[in-house]
């Protein structure tokens, strides 16, 4: 069951259809991961609206679901053995929506792993990584006058896309076949662009990403889902 009843969040959000997937997220990379899986899986749900501000964030209606104030979560009626299930963080909710499909999270148990090895290296690594230098070079520590903070983070994405760019050597997608992985990793590549450090990176020197990134946005799922909940 839910740590708290879903009534709770609903008095802020309220559910048009109970019975279906509730999404409460905003379109960053992280919201839109959730919105791409769900059109991906083809699973019925509805979007709420959860902005970034505190007010939504860190209300007493979304913290009942997610104590960690951060976008997305959702709330399944339909959960495990019937029962309703709230999850927050986007590589759980990935790994839990591609289980419940029963797709995009590979054919056999060792492509499985595989599978969330790469989500992990997401959550782990690009996210974090990725964010702390937009901070850096778009946002209030672009004003700092110590070069290190920013420097340092421009060097670890630099190292990330290597990884990446050898990774799909060979390869249309991340593990070889289109999955979670991908939905995981693109929305984040395409943050580059947002952040205004596809330079600073080298982004076109990765020939292999610049053509990946074409084909997820290319999926006509990803179109949808990059645009749930809409911003205005």
């Amino acid at each position: 069951m839910l740590d708290q009843s879903p009534v709770t969040i609903m008095q802020k959000w309220p559910a048009k259809d109970p019975g279906l997937i509730q999404l409460y997220s905003f379109p960053t990379p992280n919201g839109v991961k959730i919105s791409i899986a769900l059109e991906e899986l083809g699973l019925p749900y509805e979007a709420h609206k959860v902005t970034l501000a505190d007010s939504d964030v860190k209300s007493p209606e979304f913290l009942s679901l997610n104590p960690n104030n951060k976008i997305p979560a959702i709330i399944d009626p339909n959960g495990p053995d019937e029962t309703p299930i709230g999850l927050f963080e986007s590589g759980a909710i990935l790994i839990y929506l591609a289980d419940k499909a029963g797709k995009l999270i590979g054919r056999t148990a060792a492509e499985r792993y595989k599978t969330i090895q790469w989500v992990m290296f997401q959550m782990a690594g690009v996210g974090p990584m990725f964010g702390q230098m937009g901070y850096f070079v778009k946002f209030a520590g672009a004003e700092i006058e110590d070069p290190r903070p920013r420097e340092r983070y421009i060097a670890e994405a630099k190292r990330l896309l290597a990884v990446l760019e050898k990774q799909l050597d060979g390869k249309e997608w991340i593990t070889g076949e289109y999955s979670i992985a991908d939905i995981a990793i693109a929305p984040w590549l395409r943050s580059l662009d947002f952040y205004g450090a596809r330079e600073l990176v080298g982004w076109y020197d990765h020939p292999n990403l610049v053509a990946y990134l074409d084909r997820f946005l290319a999926r006509p799922a990803v179109q949808k889902g990059l645009n749930i909940p809409a911003r205005d």
